[in-house]
């Protein structure tokens, strides 16, 4: 397939991946069908693609619970699909970790252009594992384990890690993570970039107090640091390099609800 982006599209219905796979094929994408959410699932860990196209309303399995299943696993781009979606249903779906929504009828043009919309914000390159310590990210996959065990990240924290994953033991500036993961009308957004990092860090599960491998740089930015070990790990002491759960602010917790996300921002 050389370059070209692999497409999934997931719909019952089949005379809409015939329709879809002819326009997007046209434009220079691979594309694979399922018929259904089981077939889909079962296709996407065979097939690994870059995109996965996903329609809510299937009588197997809908499409919320697919999303929700991939979303254990994995940050791959999810467009949904909806004829009869309700606005509960659409924002579920934001919610749950979609990057955007597609509402039928649709022109095949509009789909190819959202598409391209989102793999832009999905950086494609050779894959790579970084490993630090017992954690590896994977930047191919897009996966996280810590001790052979799988880490679930929703797509915010994915997307902040990956940035800095793909600059390690680099200071990233606090204004291109704001604007690499939230775009660029959130860039002055500092404290929420540091609550997502400290959400992050407990995912990790680095203790509160400490920074971990996510190192801090007071008003600067955060860097990844590939040499760290528990055993070095920095206390929480307010100098450069140093945690940002700072004494007396709450740690934020796992399970706090998932972040919004609006066609495929989302709002820190």
């Amino acid at each position: 397939m050389g370059s070209r982006r692999l497409v999934l599209v997931v719909d019952d219905e089949a005379w809409v991946g015939k329709i879809v796979s002819a326009a997007l094929i046209d434009q220079g994408f691979d594309v694979e069908t399922a018929l259904g959410g089981e077939d889909g699932l079962a296709a996407f860990g065979r097939l690994k693609p870059d995109l996965v196209l996903l329609d809510i309303l299937m009588p197997d399995m809908d499409g919320l619970t697919v999303l929700r299943r991939l979303r254990e696993t994995s940050a791959v781009p999810i467009i949904l699909l909806t004829a009869k979606g309700t606005p509960g249903e659409i924002a579920g779906g934001l919610d749950l970790g979609a990057d955007d929504y597609i509402a039928k009828p649709f022109h095949p043009d509009e789909v190819a252009a959202r598409i391209r919309a989102v793999l832009r914000r999905t950086p494609i390159g050779p894959a790579r594992v970084v490993r630090i310590a017992d954690i590896d990210i994977d930047l191919g996959r897009r996966t996280v384990t810590r001790g052979g065990t799988r880490v679930a990240l929703t797509r915010t924290e994915w997307l902040l890690l990956q940035e800095l994953a793909t600059h390690t033991d680099r200071v990233v500036l606090h204004t291109q993570l704001l604007g690499a993961v939230w775009g660029p009308q959130y860039r002055s957004e500092f404290n929420y970039l540091r609550i997502w990092v400290s959400r992050l860090r407990r995912k990790l599960g680095v203790p509160v107090g400490t920074s971990g491998p996510i190192r801090t740089f007071q008003g600067i930015g955060y860097l990844l640091d590939t040499r760290w070990t528990p055993d070095l790990d920095t206390p929480e002491d307010g100098q450069p390099g140093s945690a940002d759960d700072l004494e007396g602010e709450p740690a934020v917790a796992e399970d706090d609800p998932p972040e919004p996300l609006q066609m495929g921002r989302t709002k820190p």
